[in-house]
């Protein structure tokens, strides 16, 4: 008996941010989905379910996890996308009598599947996992929440902070302000404040918990006169740089620099934001650099709901706040300003006056000016320069992923008429 942690057909719709992992290694508060998950089944062995042409980084990332096989005789599946809560075991045991699926509406949130069930499945386990996989078994309906859309991880993303505060608080024996604080720091709210080994937090700087919990990981620095309020996540080795504001709703994961304003955002790790400029309402990948003066806009000036492009389509948020969405390894120039709502894809490089399109194809190179095809094997090179700054050397399994997702995106670039 395993659990199969999978990403189901609306992968897709986390675009470009899933380019380079499976849905359920996004952050959202202090965890991934997959650690939200694994929480609640402690020590119980798991299979990882994923894309195809993932898999080998999956493998890569994961030693000793089984990915896309499946060699067992029962499986509890549980869908990837999912915002576990705490103890999702009482909802949904490991071990039933019969084969289930369980739904939240028309969104499959876990299934059980044994013996003869589980042999018909096996042959398409390969496939993006829909509700028509678990089609013939009984339905039981529950209250668990899921994302469709990266927006849905920004907007929980405060709510999940607590949440993951809460059990990992609970998880700690020892005081929770281990790091150093300098004398001339204003701490505020400490009960919901954890500093770890070696963060420092220098003269000055402001930490704000009275309204949310803030946590500030290993090797982390908070410089002076930054200013955090909570509820904020900061992982280990990161840097807020003097002057920052970064407001509740944020979580910087590891071997980030953020400065400036920052506010209801993600940034996942080797991700910079050093300088002066606005973020908000975002979700920005790993090895991004936001040059000084970047902005977004996270509101409309009418105040109604933002659009932005998902797998090819305008969609509507359903939200008033939205703003920048960036893949990994992309790069703003200088006072680059970016429009409520833009998806900018996987290694886009955009530069120059006025707001670009609120959809940049991933491997563009350029501005509102004219935009042409970023060079993969250039792209490369570049990245293997960023990536040995951090002491981290790219390994050829994730540059042959680089090379298949450009593939995977030509239809974009061409669709908007970029010549190569």
């Amino acid at each position: 008996m395993q659990l199969c942690i999978f990403e189901d057909s609306n992968c897709l719709n986390f675009e470009p941010i899933v380019y380079s992992r499976p849905v359920y290694d996004l952050i959202c508060g202090i965890n991934t989905l997959r650690q939200k998950i694994l929480r609640s089944y402690p020590k119980v062995k798991y299979t990882l379910h994923c894309r195809p042409y993932i898999a080998p980084v999956v493998k890569l990332h994961n030693p000793g996890v089984v990915v896309n096989s499946f060699e067992d005789t029962a499986y509890l599946f549980i869908n990837g996308s999912v915002i576990a809560p705490v103890g999702m075991k009482k909802i949904i045991p490991l071990k039933h009598e019969e084969d289930v699926v369980y739904m939240n509406g028309n969104r499959v949130i876990a299934a059980y599947v044994s013996g003869n069930n589980l042999q018909k499945l096996k042959s398409k386990l390969n496939e993006p996992i829909d509700n028509l996989f678990f089609s013939g078994l009984p339905v039981k309906q529950v209250k668990i929440n899921y994302a469709s859309y990266l927006w849905d991880l920004i907007n929980l993303n405060g709510e999940e902070i607590k949440n993951d505060f809460c059990y990992l608080q609970q998880n700690l024996k020892d005081k929770k302000i281990i790091g150093k604080v300098h004398t001339g720091a204003y701490i505020l709210g400490k009960k919901n404040i954890i500093i770890e080994k070696d963060a420092i937090i220098k003269p000055g700087a402001v930490i704000d918990a009275t309204q949310g919990p803030v946590y500030i990981g290993k090797n982390s620095v908070v410089y002076p006169n930054a200013v955090i309020e909570g509820p904020v996540f900061i992982g280990k080795n990161s840097q807020i740089k003097s002057g920052a504001n970064i407001h509740n709703n944020v979580s910087i994961c590891d071997t980030c620099r953020i400065g400036g304003e920052v506010e209801d955002s993600i940034f996942l790790a080797y991700s910079n934001k050093q300088h002066d400029g606005f973020i908000g309402h975002a979700y920005i990948g790993s090895w991004v650099n936001l040059g000084a003066g970047t902005n977004c806009s996270n509101l409309k000036n009418n105040y109604g709901n933002v659009r932005a492009y998902v797998n090819g389509s305008l969609v509507n948020s359903g939200s008033q706040f939205l703003g920048l969405i960036m893949g990994d390894h992309s790069k703003s120039a200088i006072n680059t300003m970016f429009n409520t709502g833009t998806n900018a894809g996987f290694f886009s490089n955009i530069f120059g006056a006025g707001f670009p399109d609120i959809f940049i194809p991933s491997f563009s190179w350029g501005g509102s000016q004219q935009m042409m095809t970023y060079n993969a094997g250039k792209a490369i090179d570049v990245a293997k320069i960023v990536m040995a700054r951090r002491n981290k050397q790219m390994h050829t399994i994730e540059e042959n992923l680089i090379k298949t997702i450009f593939e995977l995106t030509k239809a974009e670039r061409r669709k908007r008429g970029y010549p190569d």
